[in-house]
């Protein structure tokens, strides 16, 4: 079934991700709404820009008029919502960006969602859909090592970001419950892949290795994560957004559990051989442990059996076929995508890029 989808967010590291597969791989027209801040870029969605079935607004998620515009010319079939501040070490050091933009946005997407709904006939409001992506960092973290994250564990956040996000899945089921509106939650773990905006691990760690800087890891590198390809995030995403019941929340995860200090020499040991560093020593010689960031959660595990017992998902990457590519990815474009983010010319994309205008 044909569909018009709103994305928010859709120039960021998971949306970007999610609009190429949206175009490339299946039938459904496309509006990403995305405020361009530093972590929107334009540059990732340059594949797909140029569909006919692709439209871009650059609206902030907490401005009313604006989403209420974008409803009503674009009359979407469903929402899926990943605007979102994601960064934990940024909402240490302020979190009233994340404050705003995960709670008091969610809260306006929802009111305007909530408005168009009222709208529809009784086929439209059977098919409508409003999806929120979340994190599995809403859980807090994990002790046990058979521990894992249910759909049904409770919310125990340990940062501002988890905090935030925490609070935008509980008023999301809130307007289900109180309004009707038609939501499904997913909260997933940790992505890695193409286009990551290279403040976060897996980017920072291979961007810093080709440069020769110090490679830091937090504490002793203990952490566990749960690592998830984005590409098959998107596909997880779609899947839930076309055929998940409302109501309903599933957990995504890649069934790949590594120690934050694994994943760092996981990523010199392919550099080591895909890009040898010329005085022929390892890049693991760079790895820097630094204090740790207070309130760090210890391990995240995803539970993501239900997502694959009810809608057939499973991840098609495993962490070693997807850290490949990562890895490859970024030497393919250091000199293009991973430039432009790093000297700061993709944020000219927005110059002359007023609400409305381009596609």
């Amino acid at each position: 079934m044909h569909r018009k989808i709103i994305v928010t967010g859709g120039a960021g590291f998971i949306g970007s991700a999610v609009v190429r597969m949206l175009i490339r791989e299946t039938p459904h027209e496309v509006c990403v709404v995305d405020k361009l801040t530093y972590a929107g870029n334009l540059d990732s969605l340059s594949p797909v820009s140029g569909d006919p079935r692709y439209r871009f607004e650059q609206v902030d998620i907490c401005d009313r008029a604006g989403l209420d515009r974008v409803f009503a010319d674009f009359k979407p079939d469903a929402v899926m919502h990943l605007a979102a501040e994601s960064h934990v070490d940024r909402s240490i050091d302020g979190p009233g960006d994340f404050i705003r933009t995960n709670i008091v946005g969610t809260y306006t997407m929802l009111e305007a969602a909530r408005k168009y709904f009222t709208s529809l006939d009784g086929a439209q409001k059977e098919r409508f859909r409003f999806h929120h992506i979340s994190t599995d960092e809403v859980y807090g973290d994990l002790e046990g090592p058979g521990d894992f994250f249910r759909e049904t564990t409770p919310y125990a956040p340990s940062s501002p970001y988890s905090a935030s996000k925490a609070s935008s899945d509980h008023l999301v089921r809130a307007w289900r419950r109180t309004f009707g509106l038609p939501t499904i939650v997913t909260n997933c773990s940790n992505n890695y892949g193409p286009y990551h905006f290279p403040e976060k691990l897996i980017p920072l760690v291979i961007l810093h290795a080709l440069d020769g800087k110090p490679l830091p890891v937090y504490g002793t590198g203990a952490q566990i994560r749960d690592w998830l390809y984005v590409e098959d995030h998107a596909r997880a995403l779609i899947k839930v957004v076309t055929e998940g019941v409302p109501g309903e929340t599933y957990n995504i995860g890649g069934h790949n559990e590594k120690k934050n200090i694994e994943v760092v020499e996981t990523i010199c040991r392919l550099l080591d051989e895909l890009r040898p560093r010329e005085d022929g020593k390892s890049y693991r010689e760079q790895i820097t442990f630094v204090a740790d960031r207070p309130g760090h959660d210890l391990r995240y595990a995803i539970d993501a059996a239900k997502i694959g017992r009810e809608l057939g998902w499973k991840p098609q990457e495993t962490f070693e076929s997807g850290i490949r590519k990562t890895v490859q990815w970024y030497l393919d474009n250091k000199d293009g995508w991973c430039r432009r983010v790093l000297d700061g010319s993709y944020q000219m994309e927005r110059l002359g890029l007023g609400k409305g205008e381009g596609k």
